[in-house]
């Protein structure tokens, strides 16, 4: 089985999806001669023409308008919003078209389209190009939000999300972009939306992640059991709309102590949302307040401080420590 790195796992989803289904189709900023931004599209527009593979405008919202109306006529486009910080330019096309098709005409249409975005921290970008959007599409019902965290799941992910009959946006964490390697498959599989995947099994308590900051928080947890010898059980949360209710009750249920760790701005976001999904469904479970690890309420920094405004080994620690204190 090779290894891939996730820019690798990905291109290799969208060649193997377009090889299978000549109705899809990408379309966007660079994705084409240049082969994305980040290299992501490499090769397929010399695979497949230029007719399949599309460099459009600098028009964000032209983009993801026009992928609507292609999906709307049985076409299954894949666009690419450059970074996801460009992603307002987008809102009207994704909130009140795509999100709403399904919904609108009573199920007659469906709009089977994807939106690609990089987007995280920790890599030097200009502003508005690191920002952690997730929490505005979340609270926006009718679009499927996935936010991978490895090459394994970034192939299988996306190979779900172009088959899913609505549409999805699809987040790509540009930290992780070429920060490992593991072993993918070269054929195509599938990892199911919704469902969470535990990275490790534990007692003493829940640590809840996604995206960009799974690796973070997955490594100080692997840190934390071998000095502490404490029992932590981390879930990759992997989509976050729909999110896996059952994955979230089941762990908590077992060890009481809930923390969650993400990339995003911490008032309003997802992890409020696990918050709240687990006060409701786990309060007669819970030995110690829930706690978050997250981004600042303020705009993303100059990435000259980003690293002590993103989440890190240091305040994982300190709140894991906070939750066990409680007895």
């Amino acid at each position: 089985m090779p290894l891939m790195n996730m820019v690798e796992a990905i291109n290799s989803a969208l060649r193997l999806e377009m090889e299978r289904d000549p109705s899809m189709l990408i379309i966007g900023e660079d994705v084409g001669r240049a082969g994305g931004v980040f290299r992501v599209t490499d090769g397929l527009q010399a695979q497949f023409g230029n007719r399949r593979v599309v460099d459009t405008p600098l028009a964000e919202s032209a983009i993801v308008g026009a992928a609507v109306g292609l999906a709307a006529r049985g076409l299954r486009p894949v666009a690419e919003v450059q970074f996801l910080g460009f992603i307002y330019e987008t809102m009207d096309q994704m909130a009140s078209q795509a999100a709403r098709m399904r919904f609108r005409t009573a199920g007659r249409i469906h709009l089977p389209m994807v939106v690609r975005s990089p987007y995280g921290g920790g890599v030097r970008t200009p502003e508005l190009h690191s920002d952690s959007l997730e929490g505005l599409f979340v609270h926006t019902p009718g679009i499927k939000v996935v936010m991978p965290s490895s090459p394994y799941d970034a192939k299988g992910l996306l190979l779900s999300a172009i088959r899913d009959p609505d549409p999805v946006l699809y987040l790509e964490p540009m930290r992780l972009y070429r920060a490992f390697k593991e072993e993918v498959p070269d054929g195509e599989y599938t990892v199911e939306l919704g469902k969470a995947k535990v990275v490790a099994e534990g007692d003493d308590l829940t640590l809840i992640t996604w995206g960009a900051a799974a690796p973070v928080a997955t490594a100080a947890a692997a840190e934390w059991r071998d000095k502490q010898g404490g029992s932590v059980e981390v879930i990759d949360l992997r989509t976050v709309a729909p999110m896996d209710e059952e994955a979230i009750v089941r762990s908590v249920a077992k060890t009481g102590r809930v923390l969650i760790v993400h990339e995003a701005v911490k008032s309003g976001g997802v992890g409020a949302e696990v918050a709240a999904l687990v006060s409701e469904k786990c309060m007669l479970s819970l030995l110690a307040p829930i706690l978050r690890v997250t981004g600042y309420d303020t705009p993303y920094p100059a990435f000259a401080v980003e690293e002590d405004w993103l989440p890190n080994k240091q305040r994982i620690f300190k709140a894991m420590q906070e939750l066990l204190s409680y007895r």
